[in-house]
């Protein structure tokens, strides 16, 4: 965490990844996040994994450092304390983050009648605001008919909500940049950005749109191989997996000297009429390279695949499980900075990142736990918004604010 965004403050009611990811990174970069929920909880409080106690893993993992306002926005109180945070006066204030349908009460139009410079960030699935989530996005861009076994029709979906996570880190971009922009020319913004659109432009940029166009190609499936150069998985002689890559001239030479298999890989080229030293005719000849790169690692253990590259420019990493990337991976433990140790109340004591930006000249904060909910609704109501505790009692008997609640 870092505080190299002291002074913005953002609100955000949000649900699932996206908004309260871009929400959390924010708050990691030292903004001041509010997020409101109902009082017993949103649509992701108790979404997997879980403890054993039923405390959602998912649900503190994206919240960290953030502040925690339970709310009945039902009710016209709720929804007069929302606006009133929305749209307060001040430099940093005026910025709203949601994935939530912006109408009546919550649209652009209604809050900026409170504050004419509002910044508002509306995350959408689809840019028409039908329905999307991750999952329903991937299937229809073409990348599970390219992911699976060679020559094997099915579809094959991963389990990392990729253009979630990029959707959420470019929703904080679009946050910092008309931030910026309102500083400049004091002018506010309304941002609508569909994960799907995401998606698609990443597609595109990453030349499938154009190999469709132009090539009048659809990829093939090609298994765990590296598509237009060397790359795969081997199984080791203690049935451990790496992935061993050679994109550039260089990562191919030093993988022929790391493992002495110079003259074999030499043989291959007359075979195959290819040339070794060009990465695409490393990928044409991979079942040939494979073989040979097989052979080796199955004669050795993981450990001695890791002496044998250890301090040479061979590109390769070893295939890990969760529980094995914890207790085995220096980059995941408090040997790298970004790491720290949280008590996070209901869960327990574990490694939690950071933002993994490190930004020169600005001390690096320890991430902080997230909040119960409702952990600051007091704190908000009287800090943010002055009222007096006679004020943020009759709400609380009324019901129309609550917290900390258990989950």
């Amino acid at each position: 965490m870092y505080k190299i965004l002291d002074g913005l403050r953002v609100i955000e009611g949000s649900a699932f990844v996206a908004a309260p990811l871009c929400g959390m990174t924010l708050s990691q970069l030292g903004a001041d996040v509010i997020r409101f929920d109902p009082i017993g909880g949103g649509l992701d409080a108790r979404r997997w994994p879980l403890t054993e106690d039923g405390k959602s893993l998912y649900w503190v993992g994206l919240n960290k450092g953030k502040r925690s306002l339970a709310i009945d926005t039902r009710r016209p109180e709720g929804r007069e304390i929302i606006t009133e945070l929305i749209t307060m006066p001040g430099d940093g204030n005026g910025i709203f983050l949601t994935n939530f349908p912006v109408t009546g009460w919550l649209s652009y139009e209604v809050l900026q009648e409170r504050r004419e410079d509002l910044i508002m960030l509306n995350l959408l699935g689809n840019r028409d605001g039908s329905s999307a989530v991750d999952y329903t996005v991937n299937c229809a861009i073409g990348i599970p008919y390219a992911t699976g076994p060679a020559h094997d029709d099915a579809p094959v979906n991963h389990s990392l909500p990729a253009w979630d996570a990029v959707t959420g880190v470019t929703a904080a971009l679009g946050i910092v940049t008309a931030d910026r922009n309102r500083r400049i020319t004091g002018k506010g913004q309304f941002m609508k950005l569909a994960l799907s659109d995401v998606a698609i432009a990443m597609v595109g940029n990453l030349g499938h749109i154009a190999e469709a166009q132009i090539n009048h190609e659809d990829r093939q499936t090609h298994g765990n191989y590296l598509y237009g150069a060397f790359g795969r998985d081997f199984q080791t002689k203690d049935k451990r997996r790496v992935y061993i890559v050679a994109i550039t001239q260089r990562q191919w030479t030093e993988l022929c000297k790391a493992t002495g298999l110079t003259e074999r890989f030499k043989h291959i080229e007359p075979l195959f009429e290819v040339d070794l030293t060009k990465e695409g005719d490393r990928f044409k000849a991979r079942d040939a390279i494979a073989a040979v790169v097989q052979e080796w690692c199955a004669e050795r253990t993981l450990a001695e695949v890791r002496g044998a590259f250890y301090a040479t420019g061979v590109c390769w990493g070893a295939y890990q499980t969760f529980s094995q990337l914890v207790a085995e991976d220096s980059r995941c433990s408090l040997d790298n900075p970004i790491f720290s140790e949280v008590d996070q109340p209901g869960v327990g004591t574990y490694l939690v990142p950071g933002n993994p930006i490190d930004f020169e000249g600005y001390e690096r904060q320890p991430p902080q736990a997230a909040p119960i909910l409702g952990q600051h609704t007091d704190e908000i109501l009287s800090g943010v918004l002055g009222m007096s505790d006679g004020q943020i009692g009759k709400l609380r008997d009324e019901g129309v604010v609550a917290g900390p609640v258990e989950l």
